[in-house]
């Protein structure tokens, strides 16, 4: 798989490695495992006076997270104007910092995060590096819609372009755009914000700003797991790195 290959090839070549991490033989997905609890003795009772009334600490707002929840409101407001989505109404999660590498090239990784049904928007700040400084197709990206036998769908910024999968069964397939150009223009390493809407079939990626538009097959659903995700374009050494901060999760009521 290191050889050099041509540009023509190079595509098909992604398509069938990304087919083979989907399939029985990729690495397992991480998930959370709990940890078993201890076996804490009960209390016993003892006679201690009661204590006086003590007035709380007044809490300490999180002036940035306060920030960051009322700039998504204002994209979602945006995003109900045009048409993105088809209300406000919904639920608002904030996920936990992401930062993995994944060093197998053409193969993608996922980190399942919540289960997602109807609308959503998910917004993130990305920021991903390659070992190598002439990598295939890599970069951060989300899974979503992903069912139990691994149907799903798949986006990642490349620094040349929006990669955009539909997983099904044991092959994997371009979406392709139905507006917009889906170009990018990154170094290494890069840094962009991703806007990922998804309502009634159709997906609205943002990079930085810049739209494209894409339509979902009809007899597959965008309803599943939500997972964070890494593409590989290399084999060497750390392979592939992605931080995502500040990510943001609506889900429609």
């Amino acid at each position: 798989m290191q050889k050099r290959i041509s540009p023509i090839l190079s595509v098909i070549l992604i398509l069938a490695f990304v087919s083979m991490a989907c399939s029985a033989s990729a690495a397992p997905t991480p998930t959370a495992t709990p940890v078993p609890a201890t076996n804490t003795p009960e209390a016993t009772a003892t006679n201690t006076p009661k204590p006086t009334n003590t007035p709380l600490p007044t809490a300490t707002p999180n002036v940035a997270a306060t920030q960051r929840i009322e700039d998504f409101n204002s994209i979602l407001q945006d995003y109900a104007s045009n048409g993105y989505i088809g209300g406000t109404e919904g639920k608002i999660t904030e996920l936990d910092d992401f930062h993995e590498d994944w060093a197998q090239l053409g193969w993608y990784q996922w980190w399942p995060q919540d289960k997602v049904s109807g609308d959503f928007v998910f917004k993130s700040h990305f920021a991903w590096s390659t070992a190598s400084n002439t990598p295939e197709t890599s970069g951060c990206g989300i899974v979503f819609g992903m069912q139990e036998n691994n149907d799903h769908y798949a986006i990642f910024i490349d620094k040349g372009r929006i990669l955009f999968l539909m997983g099904r069964g044991s092959h994997i397939y371009n979406v392709g755009k139905t507006s917009g150009s889906g170009r990018l223009n990154y170094g290494n390493p890069a840094e962009a914000d991703l806007i990922v809407a998804v309502s009634n079939q159709i997906a609205y990626v943002s990079v930085d700003g810049d739209v494209t538009k894409y339509t979902l097959s009809a007899d597959q659903t965008s309803s599943g797991t939500l997972a964070l995700s890494v593409l590989s374009g290399t084999n060497r050494d750390y392979g592939t790195r992605c931080e995502m901060t500040d990510t943001l999760l609506w889900v429609a009521k």
